[in-house]
């Protein structure tokens, strides 16, 4: 499998995860920006994994990240930021959405593990109710400390 195939389209997602599931494998998935993508990522996107046998993550479009992160942002595209995070070996499958929240993912997905950064109460999670209502589990990864895109552009803005 190339990274280009790790790359999935909303309509694949249902064949996929069906597939995963009749060979008894355990979904985990996980979303975000990943705009500048930096080793608490990486070091967070391992752990994500390690809670199940296949890592999706949902990557937030262009214009999702404009509306969460602000006019500025992203500053790489989404087809560049899914190139990236896909060529991690961590990551089996990426889907990328315009939505401002993964729920419409996550209801197709229907992940066995469910994964926010422990910045995330699990009341606030996204998809967090529905995970449980099927007796799937949320789960929070501690962060990298000192390792966020927000604080890498704020230190590139400061310096100039």
């Amino acid at each position: 499998m190339t990274d280009n195939d790790k790359i999935v389209p909303f309509s694949g997602l249902k064949p996929l995860c069906a597939r995963l599931r009749a060979r008894s494998k355990r979904i985990v998935f996980t979303n975000g920006c990943f705009d500048i993508l930096h080793a608490g990522h990486v070091k967070y996107l391992r752990k994500a994994r390690d809670l199940g046998d296949v890592l999706i993550l949902g990557l937030n479009s262009d214009s999702s990240v404009k509306r969460i992160k602000g006019p500025s942002r992203p500053i790489v595209s989404q087809e560049d930021r899914a190139a990236v995070v896909s060529s991690l070996g961590c990551v089996d499958h990426v889907v990328i959405f315009g939505e401002d929240t993964p729920a419409r993912l996550i209801r197709e997905i229907r992940p066995s593990v469910l994964v926010k950064g422990a910045d995330w109460k699990v009341a606030d999670i996204a998809g967090a109710d529905f995970v449980k209502s099927y007796g799937g589990r949320v789960a929070t990864v501690t962060l990298v400390k000192g390792r966020s895109t927000s604080d890498i552009v704020r230190k590139i803005k400061k310096s100039k």
